[in-house]
């Protein structure tokens, strides 16, 4: 792992991997991709520019077999989108952490440079998130701890989106573009959400799929 500190600023990083998955139609942190799971992927990518490490799944959620350093946090207020798992992976960290990376289980392809050209970025702000045209990237995002208490206070008034958070806070709001110099593709803000997404992206990672995973995904090997 690299330092995970931008000057005195400790990061951390937050995975959420608590969504139902109803497009993929499987669990998507327990996925195979390669030798490991998409989740596990995800965290020992992360894991290389940033320490300690919090995964959010939902009340019920089977994990698959994490780092012993990984910290795991139960969202359970589901459906209450990136925010809720936001604040309980943040609320893990509390203490121990400046500001966290937050992505999701669903990114395999996450580039760590992204990561750390984004810690370099984060500056005095409390947020900086990627923006491509008018999208917000939330789940690519740097987070300060200190605003915890903003991000609690929009979820009691039922104000979910991310936006209103960026509203609120100091923001900076970055060209998705400008980051392309350490992710050419922008596979750090690619989530794979339906089964073609998943097998296009073990394809470029040069793995395969075995044919118990096509079936499962409703797809058929001969025809992908």
């Amino acid at each position: 792992m690299d330092n995970s500190e931008s000057g005195s600023l400790k990061i951390g990083g937050v995975v959420l991997c608590g969504g139902r998955s109803r497009r993929m139609g499987l669990d998507k942190a327990s996925l195979p991709f390669g030798p490991e799971t998409m989740l596990c992927r995800v965290v020992r990518k992360l894991s290389q520019v940033v320490a300690p490490i919090a995964v959010v799944a939902a009340e019920d959620q089977t994990l698959p077999e994490l780092p012993e350093s990984v910290v795991v946090a139960r969202d359970l207020q589901p459906d209450r989108g990136p925010l809720q798992g936001l604040l309980a992976g943040m609320s893990c960290l509390q203490g121990a952490v400046d500001a966290v990376f937050a992505t999701s289980c669903d990114v395999p392809l996450l580039v760590p440079a992204f990561v750390r050209r984004s810690i370099e970025l984060l500056e005095t702000n409390d947020v900086l998130v990627p923006v491509e045209n008018t999208f917000h990237h939330p789940l690519a995002a740097i987070y300060r701890v200190r605003i915890i208490s903003e991000i609690r206070r929009l979820l009691d008034s039922d104000r979910l989106r991310p936006v209103f958070l960026y509203d609120e806070v100091k923001t900076r709001r970055i060209d998705a573009q400008q980051l392309r110099d350490v992710d050419p593709q922008l596979d750090s803000l690619t989530n794979l959400n339906h089964p073609d997404d998943y097998l296009a992206a073990v394809r470029a990672a040069g793995f395969s799929v075995s044919p118990d995973v096509y079936t499962a995904l409703g797809k058929s090997a001969d025809h992908d």
